[in-house]
């Protein structure tokens, strides 16, 4: 008996102290690359959103390579959305997909306010990563049903476009779909800092957003942040720097 109870506390001696403590905590890394594109680095997955072509809005940034991600999720195969250069592995048509372990549910939303005459439809995604629900509306701009409403409601995390132009939500629109959606937290893309100026780019600033989250906090990040699902902020804005 002594001799089982020595090997199982060795066992867990072994785990506790060559697994990685974030492992063990379950934290998310997120790390914005800038526009809307992040890389979200799980215990086992790592996924890149909406890598894009350095042009319009995002011609002052590095475009991200995705090196380091199993797969992409974009939005579209628009450029500044759906840039896939080296062909990796990229999900962007609507449906239900299986990686190794990821569920990927993608809902089509029309990409303009004209049920996507202008710019075609994009495709919103919702997953389970650590033990957290992601919702990514980085390319949306349109209406969504209430089916969709449904299968989109209540995720941990919500990225959404803010910024306003011809294919992104504007602060308002952004907030009523918060406000339906009732997410933890929320992480706005498609937007200008302050009052930059960005030649060819039709995105405002975050004023308007702001204006209408009132009851929600706000935090400025860095570039990454790690989330732990057993320790989520609520009713938080995260703003990252790009």
């Amino acid at each position: 008996m002594n001799i089982i109870k020595l090997k199982k506390t060795f066992l867990f001696l072994l785990f506790v102290f060559l697994i990685p403590s974030s492992a063990i905590a379950g934290d998310l890394l997120l790390q914005s690359l800038g526009h809307g594109s992040f890389l979200i680095k799980g215990r086992e997955k790592s996924v890149l959103l909406n890598p894009f072509k350095a042009i319009g809005c995002a011609s002052d940034l590095n475009e991200p390579k995705g090196e380091n991600a199993d797969f992409f999720l974009a939005s579209s195969k628009l450029a500044d959305e759906g840039h896939n250069p080296n062909d990796k592995l990229m999900f962007v048509e609507p449906g239900v997909y299986k990686f190794e372990d990821i569920v990927l549910k993608g809902i089509e939303v029309p990409h303009d306010r004209v049920g996507g005459r202008r710019f075609g439809m994009a495709t919103v995604w919702t997953w389970e990563q650590n033990n957290l629900k992601i919702v990514h509306m980085g390319g949306a701009a349109g209406e969504i049903d209430v089916n969709s409403q449904i299968i989109l409601s209540r995720p941990d995390i919500l990225f959404i476009s803010i910024g306003g132009g011809f294919k992104s939500y504007d602060g308002k629109e952004a907030s009523d779909i918060v406000k339906t959606l009732k997410p933890s937290i929320v992480i706005p893309v498609h937007f200008v800092k302050g009052q930059n100026i960005i030649d060819n780019c039709d995105f405002s600033n975050a004023d308007l957003f702001l204006e209408n989250m009132k009851d929600f906090k706000v935090k400025y990040l860095g570039k990454s942040f790690e989330i732990n699902s057993k320790r989520i902020d609520k009713n938080t804005i995260y703003f990252f720097k790009d």
